[in-house]
Parts: structure tokens; sequence; C-alpha cells
């Protein structure tokens, strides 16, 4: 649809990115209509890992947007580059990816094309997600919506969009899943020659286990996939926020496997007597509500007990009237 130059702010002194709508797209109106809903759409975004919109505007009658010109390379440039992430720095970059898509999704957002072709990794490793050119306001979107013109890539699109149906969010959290199964694997969950089979096969093939491709891949994280990976956007999280809580209990729990010292070995003569099995742990614990000490059992809350007398007062209080009402109408 556009071309990106990377252009300079004379004015602030600052690189920026330039999206340029092809010429056969301008004068299309729907297309240009679509043009100014992602510029829209991205510019109420302020978040640390969504790009920032600038400027929108047509000149010569081509439109164009002004963007935050981030460094690096796509997700998926490097992912070919690297082949299968390390754990520690695939979750890293899908937990930023969940930052910024569950933000999107608070305002009120869908992406409807998350893919790491859509993403942007700095060499620092911070990740920032761009092009939100098919996203759609939850507003606009009728639960028994039906399309028949399918928006999005079909090797990264949920079931429901391969089936013209509405979006939602669990759509853009399918997404998210496929990226995640693709940083771990080096490959994709599904492959095929045509959008068609791909769209299929999303729709009605179950997902390959990612630990059929990495044997070592943490059993919790293989779980994690699987569920995002459901055909039935229930049984998904329901926002990017939700899974990238779960992504980010996971990373704390491997984190404290890792720096958990080892036990010595023991003894020769001492009889080894089996380990009892560890309890079954859950793939993540709810989050902390509050960080504050428990009460002290002995301590008074003196405005309760103020209160309490207070009340105790005013009730009492209504017994001498409650007797003169009584014995004035029974002398």
């Amino acid at each position: 649809m556009a071309v990106v130059y990377k252009g300079r702010d004379r004015m602030l002194e600052r690189d920026v990115a330039i999206k340029v709508l092809r010429a056969s797209f301008s004068r299309d109106p729907n297309f240009r209509e679509r043009f100014r809903q992602e510029a829209k759409a991205a510019a109420n975004l302020s978040h640390p890992n969504i790009v920032t919109v600038y400027d929108f505007g047509v000149d010569q009658g081509r439109l164009f947007i002004v963007m935050e010109y981030v460094p690096g390379m796509t997700l998926k440039e490097y992912i070919q580059k690297r082949g299968q992430l390390s754990t520690a720095r695939a979750l890293s970059l899908a937990i930023q990816a969940c930052a910024g898509i569950g933000y999107a999704h608070r305002a009120g957002l869908v992406h409807c094309d998350v893919k790491p072709q859509n993403m942007l990794v700095t060499p620092d490793r911070r990740l920032k997600v761009t092009d939100f050119g098919i996203a759609r306001a939850l507003a606009s979107i009728h639960p028994d919506e039906q399309s028949h013109v399918v928006w999005g890539s079909p090797q990264y699109f949920s079931p429901e969009q391969a089936s013209g149906r509405a979006p939602s969010p669990a759509s853009d959290v399918y997404s998210l899943g496929v990226t995640l199964f693709e940083m771990l694997t080096g490959r994709l969950p599904f492959e095929a020659e045509s959008g068609a089979e791909l769209a299929r096969l999303h729709r009605e093939a179950p997902p390959p286990s990612p630990r059929r491709f990495r044997p070592d891949l943490n059993e919790d994280i293989n779980r994690v996939i699987l569920k995002v990976l459901s055909k039935e956007p229930s049984r998904r999280y329901r926002t990017a926020d939700q899974l990238g809580r779960v992504l980010v209990t996971v990373s704390k729990r491997l984190e404290g496997a890792e720096s958990a010292p080892s036990r010595p070995a023991p003894a020769a003569s001492q009889p080894q007597q089996p380990a009892p099995p560890p309890p079954p742990q859950p793939i993540y614990t709810p989050p902390v509500t509050s960080t504050l000490p428990p009460p002290d059992p002995l301590e008074v809350d003196w405005g309760t007990a103020l209160l309490g007398l207070l009340a105790l007062l005013a009730v009492g209080g209504l017994i001498p009237f409650w007797l003169y009402i009584y014995f004035t109408l029974n002398p």
C-alpha cells in the first residue's frame, strides 16, 4: 500500500519515518480513508511499545504519515537472522508486544494485523508495534457481522478472521501466540502454499505442540502457546494484557529456577531416599493486589471505634423519646 522513507525533521532536528501511500492507491477513496484511519488510530496511542505518529497530510495528491523513526529491523528479520530465539529473549520481546497491543485494547482498538513484520526491534532489543492500517474500533464491531473480504495476513490471522467473522482482542492474542511460536521454534505452526489453505488450517487443523520442534521447551510456555492458539476465542486469554501478565509470571518462575542453588550430592554411605513428587504448579499465579503488610491483630482502629460509639449513643438517645411517645399514647 505504501512506501516508507527515512527523513529528517529540520525544525526539530530529528530523524523520522515518512509513510507515503502509493499513487495507485491514492486515487482510490477507500484506500485513502483507510490510510487516514490508520493515522488517526495510531496518533491516539501513546505508549513506549507503539510507534508514535507525528503528523498526517496530503502533498501533491499523495497522502503521507510522519512517524517516529525506529532504528533496527523488523521482528521477522530478527527471527530469520537468529533462528530459534532463547526462551528468555523470546519472552522479553513477547511481553513488550503484549504491552503495546494491550494498551491498544484498553484504548478500544483491535490491531487485526499482528505479525513480526509489524514489530520493530531496536539494537538494544526494545520492541515497538506499528502499522494500524486495518485496526478496528471495538465500538464499531458487531459480534454477528460477517465479511466476504478477509483482512490480515494468512500466516498469522485468527480462525475467526479467516472465516470473515468479527475480530476481537482475542484475535490479536491468537496472532501473538503464532508470533511467539515462531520466535521459539523458528517456524510457523501452519505452512501452506496458498492463502486459502492457510486459512483452512487456522480454522480446522489442531495446532502442533511447540515442543515437537523444540523438545527442551518449558512445559508451562508450551501450554500457554497451545491455549492462545485455541480455535474458539473464549478459550484464549481475552486481551493482550492478560497474556502479558501470564508470560511475566512464567518468565519470573524460570529466572527463579535458574538462580536457585543446586543441592550437594548425598554422601555415599547414606541411603538415598526418593524425593517426594513436587506439587502441581499452575501455569500462572494471580497478580498481587496489595503490597501492604498484614494488619497487627492488637492494633486498635480508633476511627472505627469512635464511629461505633457515636452509633451506640444515637440509638440509645432514642430510647427516652420512644418511652415518652408510648406513655403519651397510653397514659
